[in-house]
């Protein structure tokens, strides 16, 4: 197997609650750092979201392997941005045998 082209730098994020002052909260996205990636486009499909249509794309993103807890290896939940493009991950796991990299179902949703 040969290693993947790493050539796109997407940054990871994930959710952060904030309280605001009605007792309830706001989810923000707060950075995490950022990774190289290869970025691979699977087969889409329309969607609904409430009344809009939306394009949903699954793509498979590999990027390099950190050990399970680190702050730079990615979980399901988390995102993965390209400027104003973001990846939702719905997974994540090894490449490989020896951890090298990780592979991660992502989703990007487009109003159309």
């Amino acid at each position: 197997m040969s290693g993947p082209r790493l050539n796109r730098r997407l940054t990871l994020e994930t959710a952060t609650r904030v309280a605001d002052e009605a007792g309830g909260y706001t989810e923000t996205w707060t950075p995490l750092g950022v990774l190289w990636a290869e970025v691979t486009a699977r087969t889409g499909r329309e969607t609904q979201s409430g009344a809009v249509p939306v394009s949903m794309v699954p793509y498979t993103i590999v990027v390099r392997g950190a050990p399970v807890g680190h702050p730079e290896r990615p979980v399901s939940q988390q995102r993965l941005r390209d400027g104003a493009r973001v990846f939702h991950i719905r997974s994540v796991a090894e490449r490989d045998p020896k951890g090298q990299y990780l592979i991660c179902m992502a989703d990007e949703e487009v109003a159309i």
